[in-house]
């Protein structure tokens, strides 16, 4: 059995032949029985099984976690295996990658699982009219071809050296070909636990298949239920009440209160999850470089950490490669508070003065419009008036973000760098959420991403930071570890995955009752 790192995989070049051969790793200690109960924030009422429009915990958790399975997956110790596709290998440009897959899997269904299926969800992220954050992924595909019932080639339009990585994006769900939109509505996947209700914005019950490909290496749980609990201090009181097994995002301010419960464990991992305020970089005044240098020098980027963070997490430089990334740039000058430069700024702007509005929620992250206050008190003494708009918890995601020209979000961060940057810079892609559009940084995207050599690509993702840091329209003023909970009575493997919240959103698999 091999696995191959993120570095090991850029290390030995695609050229190597088979880049990954993979299983899962035997627990003996974890046993089987009992029902999981999660309480998850990020619901909506218009929640679905179909993984184009999913975009927090609570869908991911159901869908990814749960139900469905992807291609590849990033493991807890961040190795890419393996899930639905055994092993995969590339030609030295790294444009025609073959997947071999798995075979013996059926759908919840009773469907065999094989290439027509992986070829026909693929297609569904560039169908016409198709709004998925996972477009630019798929777009990258010129060519698919069924070399056998299990075996997929697929070829690209330019060389992708990460390409295994993306295919394990949680919007990249498998599906039954010719049985998609039924797949859709009764939730039909691969996964561990079959659909047995899925009430939008409220709740998800699942059973544990029998005789699943997984057997003895994950799924321990009998019946999982994932509650949909967006009010942080409800979900803090569940657990602390013994009501749920499980809570994601816990709040800081109770944190003392978890601690001292003996039937609570906090279990918290450093990734590249990163709080953000996008201005949409063509409308004004964002549209002006001035004006976003002036907000960027007025914000206090340590006080946040310190009090909206509690000291859980980084201060961020307004980018979104994270400590966690290969090519994270650790020696960039570092944007600090200073009032004098924001003023200059709005001069050389043309202003005495700036009024602008920030639309905040805590649906956007904990602490969300505690940050907009404290950036709100900070820039007064640079002449800007942030007038903070509280906007409600259901609907933020799809009434104000990418709507309105100054908001709030959150990004997990990706596995890697090209991943991060497609999936929120590249212009014109469904989640470019401040619509960033700079030929430079377009030009640099394409080159790094066929660069099989290391050094070069570090060179590129650096100037590609540092282009975002200083002329970029997200202030990115943080980096929030992932802190959630759980009832003690829990137990899991060694490591705990830091590439998303509940343990790569994948705890409903990998952890069980001791």
């Amino acid at each position: 059995m091999t696995r191959i790192s993120r570095r090991g995989l850029l290390r030995s070049g695609a050229a190597a032949g088979v880049l990954a051969a993979t299983g899962f790793p035997l627990m003996a200690q974890a046993k089987r029985g009992g029902k999981l109960r999660m309480a998850i924030n990020g619901a909506n009422t218009s929640d679905s099984w179909d993984g184009r429009t999913h975009s927090d915990a609570f869908m991911i958790n159901c869908a990814q976690g749960a139900v469905f399975d992807c291609l590849t997956e990033v493991s807890a110790t961040g190795e890419l295996v393996g899930e639905l596709a055994e092993s995969w290998e590339a030609t030295p440009d790294a444009k025609t990658w073959t997947f071999n897959l798995r075979q013996g899997v059926t759908f919840h269904n009773g469907k065999a699982f094989g290439a027509d299926d992986v070829i026909e969800s693929l297609n569904m992220h560039v169908a016409e009219g198709a709004k998925s954050a996972a477009q630019p992924i798929v777009a990258n595909i010129a060519e698919m071809k069924k070399l056998g019932d299990h075996q997929v080639q697929m070829v690209l339009k330019d060389g992708n050296a990460d390409f295994p990585f993306l295919l394990s994006d949680y919007h990249i769900l498998m599906y039954p070909a010719g049985q998609i939109e039924e797949a859709i509505a009764k939730g039909i996947g691969t996964g561990l636990y079959m659909n047995v209700n899925l009430d939008p914005g409220v709740r998800f019950v699942g059973k544990r298949v029998d005789s699943h490909y997984k057997d003895g290496r994950a799924g321990w749980f009998d019946e999982l239920e994932i509650i949909a609990v967006n009010d942080t201090s409800a979900r803090m009181s569940a657990l602390l009440t013994g009501q749920v097994d499980v809570v994601n995002r816990i709040d800081f301010k109770t944190e003392p209160l978890l601690k001292a419960n003996p039937k609570t464990m906090i279990f918290e991992v450093t990734g590249n999850q990163h709080y953000t305020l996008p201005m949409l970089s063509d409308v004004a005044p964002f549209d002006n470089l001035d004006v976003r240098l002036a907000l960027k020098h007025a914000v206090d980027r340590q006080e946040l950490v310190n009090k909206v963070l509690q000291g859980h997490g980084a201060v961020g430089n307004d980018h979104p490669i994270g400590p966690a990334n290969q090519y994270y740039a650790k020696d960039l000058p570092q944007i600090e508070l200073d009032l004098d430069k924001a003023k200059y700024h709005l001069k050389q702007a043309g202003m005495d003065s700036l009024n602008v509005d920030l639309h905040v929620s805590d649906a956007a992250f904990n602490g969300a419009v505690d940050t907009a206050q404290l950036f709100q008190a900070t820039a007064k003494g640079a002449g800007i008036n942030i007038n903070v708009v509280q906007e409600p918890a259901d609907g933020y995601w799809s009434n104000v973000w990418l709507k309105q020209p100054w908001c709030a979000s959150y990004y997990s961060g990706r596995a890697t760098e090209d991943w991060m940057f497609s999936t929120a810079y590249e212009a014109g892609v469904p989640w470019n959420e401040s619509h960033w559009d700079d030929p430079r940084f377009q030009e640099l995207l394409y080159a790094g991403r066929k660069e099989l050599d290391s050094d070069k690509r570090r060179a590129i993702y650096h100037e590609m930071q540092e282009i975002l840091s200083t002329r970029g329209s997200t202030v990115i003023p943080m980096y929030a570890n992932y802190v959630d909970a759980a009832s003690t009575a829990l137990a899991h493997g060694e490591n705990i995955g830091n590439n998303f919240q509940l343990d790569g959103s994948r705890l409903a698999e990998r952890w069980w009752f001791s």
